[in-house]
């Protein structure tokens, strides 16, 4: 661990934007969107040794190549190991993000989440729906709904707010009680429901250091302090980094200085290659990293530096990770069309292992 020359820079907002703009669409937030589920996913058995419960997305989201899944979170980011059970009044909700494949559909689709009410096995399929990730603007006396083009390769759902992986250019913020319901769906691209982006904290490093990437991102709520937890995707031989930022308990955002700027508390370069999520689960940190399509993935354990490799025991093309504690279960999800699976971990299991550091 060393001194990092990196932060997270909060950006203005246009308060009379936004203000604007919620005059003019009917916020529902999220307990809108739950009330109004339109599509249904299935209980599968997920293929791997880890996956221990898992869910298949409705066929035209589990066969599509317009759009890929990358994050995951859960009420119990939310909310913590808390007397409500980590839940959103009642509901045991899942999140995940896509993005809008290949070069036209960053440009004109950008990304959305999907909100899932999840169920166990025998109380009936879970159900879900897409909402549209925008960013208000205006031109002259128009407003307009212009979709949130980032990789969305991480998500963190921490109180009121939504965090957003935006790779190079930073972290954008979202909060969840903003949601609208949209009656010209034109506007949105065919979507009933879209979330505004709230503000947004820009990527700085020091001169003379490379750009962190913000690949995916995870929460760590264990110690007198909760954390967001970015890394970064590379291949072998580049540049996967973690790093660990102080979240304020009271705004629910990222701790900063006075100058808008959040430090980060520790920060661990030269991990694991093709790592595609990381979380610290009571204090062992665990990671996915994917081998390409058609090959399984595989999952690590253990601290930064110090990591055991459980070789392919995920399915091909895992991709983000969080935890749920009440169930000490991880949750992660693939991406690959026709091969997409939202699954539980059980964390406990492979807490350790024999090392294969090949």
């Amino acid at each position: 661990m060393s001194s990092p020359g990196y932060r997270l820079v909060a950006a203005a907002r246009e308060l009379n934007l936004s203000e604007r703009f919620f005059g003019r669409f009917r916020r529902v937030g999220l307990r809108g969107v739950l009330a109004d589920l339109n599509r249904v996913g299935e209980h599968v058995t997920v293929p791997g040794e880890a996956p221990i419960a898992g869910m298949a997305w409705q066929k035209d989201d589990q066969d599509t190549h317009r759009w890929f899944p990358q994050g995951i979170t859960t009420s119990a980011d939310a909310y913590g190991a808390d007397p409500s059970g980590g839940m959103f009044e009642g509901h045991d909700v899942v999140m995940a993000s896509w993005y809008g494949h290949g070069w036209l559909g960053w440009l004109h689709f950008g990304s959305r989440i999907s909100v899932i009410d999840w169920s166990d096995e025998g109380e009936g399929p879970p159900r879900y729906r897409h909402v549209l990730l925008v960013e208000p603007r205006r031109f002259l006396w128009f407003h307009r709904l212009r979709p949130v083009r980032v990789h969305a390769g991480g998500i963190v759902w921490y109180g009121k707010h939504l965090f957003v992986a935006g790779s190079s250019n930073g972290v954008r913020v979202f909060r969840l009680d903003d949601i609208v319901r949209v009656r010209n769906r034109v506007r949105t691209k065919g979507y009933r429901y879209a979330l505004p982006q709230y503000t947004l904290y820009v990527a700085e490093q020091d001169e003379g250091e490379d750009r962190m990437t913000y690949s995916f991102m995870s929460l760590d709520r264990a110690g007198d302090e909760d954390h967001l937890v970015g890394g970064e995707y590379g291949r072998k031989g580049g540049s996967h980094r973690l790093i660990r930022y102080p979240i304020d308990r009271d705004t629910e955002l990222l701790g900063t200085d006075d100058d808008g700027r959040a430090v980060p508390v520790d920060f661990h370069d030269r991990q694991i290659a093709r790592m595609q999520g990381a979380v610290v689960a009571d204090g062992t940190w665990f990671v996915t990293s994917s081998n390409g399509e058609g090959n399984p993935g595989d999952l690590w354990s253990g601290t930064p530096g110090d990591f055991t490799r459980h070789r392919g025991v995920l399915p091909t093309g895992p991709e983000d990770i969080t935890y749920l504690p009440q169930r000490r279960w991880l949750w992660s999800l693939t991406e690959w069309p026709g091969r997409r699976w939202v699954y539980a971990i059980d964390a406990d299991r492979w807490r350790t292992g024999p090392n294969d550091p090949s």
